[in-house]
């Protein structure tokens, strides 16, 4: 094989769909200012007490112009037409075309922790209660890892890689990292890489209550007569996530291919951390995560110190953030104190495979407009005082490195620096 071209890696657009609002622009000035978007489910029914979660607003793929009725009734699985619109949006945000020189020279990586489930469960219910013949023959497609991404590209055009990096909650950063790897090695000039979730369906919102891993709202509840407040990681009374569907796409570019074009660069891929625990697989083993955090930083070729901000992981559950916060101690030291910590997931919950996704941008845009978002919901849990979680207000933070820390299942951990350009 050829050596690899070690080319640099820009950002050059994104998109979002969040329980914040069906665009990035919506997301982004709802989470400036402060606002959590939860609510009590209304996909579907469910006896679960954790049934507050995170919908996208004011989404409907049937609205679409390239969604009529047959391709509404064959793609049942709603992480496809998600991926599509994303996909069309990021592009668009970049500025990017897609024609006979890019499209071959653009791949697509759009990682899912559960994919088709709802197709499944259609087809399931088809199939005990109207017969075999009456299961879809579309349901294999639509279970599929890789079909969003191969619809997308039937959209619009391009022709490079597709495949869907399966990283349980760490998907959408361990998209991010392959897409800029490939980039570096000179396989493609330009990625979509993310991360897209549609969950909400009875069991899995009952399998995650049953684990003990969603919040269940009862009536002593802060977030029982205001559902906005059932996220609220770093808390002292935090009490496991809020689910949440969502989706990210983010535009990666080689930075000569980019300038050729005239795109923007938004901020560069600079370091990369990525391994696995061999430990258990839910409870978060730290050694390997804070290898994970300093293998980013290395990467970079920085400092702990040069770190301006910290996307955490933060997923409200009382383990999970105990043990990030005791990583991120080792690894900040005394740096810790004065390098502002915010975990998005308090405003649009956790979507699981895109939530990686949706924080990188999140977090970029933040870089670019000299802030940090705020961590809302928060109430001070003694335990992490020594830590500065920007409680429940966005506030002005010029920084020129953000870490972006994400987790899954399994035991499998991907940490992402982000350099402003």
């Amino acid at each position: 094989m050829r050596a690899p071209q070690n080319r640099k890696v820009h950002v050059v657009g994104y998109s979002a769909a969040t329980a914040l609002g069906h665009s990035f622009q919506t997301s982004w000035q709802r989470a400036v200012k402060g606002e959590a978007g939860f609510r009590r489910v209304t996909r579907c029914q469910t006896e679960s007490r954790s049934n507050v979660v995170g919908e996208i607003p004011d989404w409907n793929p049937a609205g679409l112009s390239y969604v009529d009725r047959k391709e509404a009734s064959l793609w049942n699985a709603d992480f496809v037409f998600l991926t599509m619109e994303m996909c069309r949006q990021a592009l668009a945000d970049a500025g990017l075309e897609i024609d006979g020189e890019t499209g071959p020279r653009t791949g697509c990586l759009i990682g899912s922790a559960l994919n088709g489930t709802d197709a499944y469960r259609i087809a399931m219910d088809n199939y005990v209660n109207r017969g075999p013949y009456k299961v879809s023959p579309y349901l294999l497609p639509n279970v599929c890892a890789n079909l969003p991404a191969g619809k997308a590209g039937m959209l619009l055009g391009f022709t490079g890689p597709i495949f869907s990096p399966q990283g349980a909650c760490a998907s959408g950063n361990h998209a991010i990292a392959a897409g800029a790897r490939m980039i570096r090695d000179g396989d493609c000039d330009f990625v979509l890489a993310g991360g897209v979730e549609t969950c909400l369906v009875p069991e899995i919102i009952q399998g995650f209550a049953n684990m003990l891993a969603t919040i269940k709202v009862g009536p002593k509840d802060r977030a029982f007569d205001n559902p906005a407040q059932a996220s609220r990681p770093f808390s002292i009374d935090r009490k496991g996530f809020v689910l949440a569907e969502g989706a990210a796409v983010l535009v990666l570019a080689a930075e000569e291919a980019a300038a050729s074009l005239g795109l923007t660069p938004r901020a560069e891929v600079a370091g990369i951390g990525w391994n696995s625990d061999a430990n258990h697989f839910t409870r978060p083993n730290a050694a390997t995560i804070i290898r994970a955090m300093n293998d980013a930083i290395d990467d970079a070729e920085i400092t702990a110190g040069d770190i301006g901000s910290i996307n955490a992981h933060g997923t409200s559950t009382p383990t999970g953030d105990a043990t990030e916060v005791e990583c991120l101690r080792q690894v900040f030291g005394q740096e810790l104190a004065s390098t502002p910590v915010t975990a998005n997931k308090s405003q649009v919950g956790h979507s699981l495979g895109a939530s990686a996704a949706i924080e990188a941008a999140l977090a970029i845009e933040a870089m670019r407009e000299g802030i940090v978002l705020p961590t809302v919901n928060h109430r001070a849990d003694p335990d992490f005082n020594d830590i500065d979680f920007v409680a429940d207000s966005s506030r002005r933070h010029s920084h020129e490195h953000v870490l972006s820390n994400s987790f899954g299942f399994g035991g499998t951990n991907c940490c992402i620096v982000f350099r402003g350009v």
